[in-house]
């Protein structure tokens, strides 16, 4: 997760630990937008939701968002005025708002609506997938050590994994893949609706319909996928398969002009925290779990796809 708010909010993002700040109030977000709620369903019901406290919960993460936001931009002002830009998100935003040369209109709420986009769809997703990643790297101990072999190879001598270092690690990339197969972060993409009616596959699809996609169950589909429910990055290595939306059997960013804005972003920052995780440490599961097939891979059903029990690593320096 610190990957992705240092490309955000640059170094400020560490000062009076922000980080855990951004972590509980993301965290809150995502509780409150995928838990279940009567009045999705009975809009008339809408009163219980305001019994049960919902609305009051929803709107103090609001305050909490705007606040930590506008004390970013603000900072970042001041940063702007001293010269010390971080070349990051936010300063890339405030750029723009202050060029005169150009048409593009952006106002502090504005500022705030991207900043929050950025954080909410990339950061907690991308931590939740490199959880995924881990999951499987532990139980599957040969996968981990032919991508420990690669990354280790590829940055000898190095104590950091840097991104110019990515392109060579093409074991990593099919990792990476074969996680957001198995295990997407949005298991239900982006609704869509019909604009006239259609017939897929026999199925009359009246104009106007909302569609919902399970791209949970294309990726282990086993009419696209030989062993569909393993771990076996080795079918997307020299594969010209990608998710960029051309591949509907591998979507799990979706297609289209709705295809995830972050796709890039959250990839890439992916490759590099699962580099530097497995080039710098070995890892183990603690003493109390016995066997690596054994620790809870259970799925946690909501809006994102994560482990129903956290996961626990004991990592050893390798230097």
């Amino acid at each position: 997760m610190q990957f992705d708010v240092r490309a955000i909010m640059g170094k400020l993002s560490r000062d009076e630990g922000r980080n855990d700040t951004f972590r509980e109030i993301i965290e809150e977000t995502f509780h409150l937008v995928s838990g279940f709620s009567l009045e999705d369903f009975f809009p008339s019901l809408g009163w219980l939701t305001s019994l049960l406290g919902m609305d009051e919960r929803a709107k103090r993460n609001f305050r909490k968002w705007d606040a930590v936001l506008s004390q970013m931009i603000q900072e970042h002002l001041k940063r702007k005025e001293g010269n010390l830009n971080d070349d990051n998100f936010a300063d890339i935003l405030l750029s723009l708002q202050q060029d005169p040369n150009t048409d593009i209109t952006l106002t502090n709420d504005m500022l705030k609506v991207l900043l929050l986009d950025m954080f909410a769809a990339g950061t907690h997703t991308s931590y939740i997938t490199l959880e995924w990643s881990m999951a499987e790297l532990i139980r599957n101990p040969q996968v981990m050590k032919k991508l420990q072999n690669e990354v280790r190879g590829i940055a000898t001598g190095k104590s950091m994994v840097k991104e110019e270092d990515l392109s060579e690690m093409h074991y990593l990339k099919a990792v990476i893949k074969e996680t957001l197969c198995l295990y997407p972060p949005g298991p239900l993409l982006l609704p869509r609706q019909t604009i006239q009616s259609c017939e897929i596959e026999g199925y009359h699809i009246p104009g106007k319909t909302n569609v919902i996609i399970n791209f949970w169950s294309i990726g282990r589909d086993p009419k696209f996928w030989g062993n569909a429910d393993e771990f076996q990055p080795e079918r997307f290595v020299n594969s010209p398969i990608d998710f960029k939306g051309l591949d509907y059997e591998f979507i799990p960013f979706g297609a289209g002009r709705r295809v995830c804005p972050g796709l890039l972003f959250a990839v890439s920052n992916l490759q590099l925290a699962l580099a530097n995780l497995v080039h710098r440490f070995d890892w183990k599961l603690p003493d109390y779990v016995k066997d690596e097939k054994e620790f809870d891979m259970t799925e946690s059903p909501g809006i994102v796809l994560r482990m129903k029990k956290s996961l626990y690593l004991v990592p050893k320096p390798r230097f």
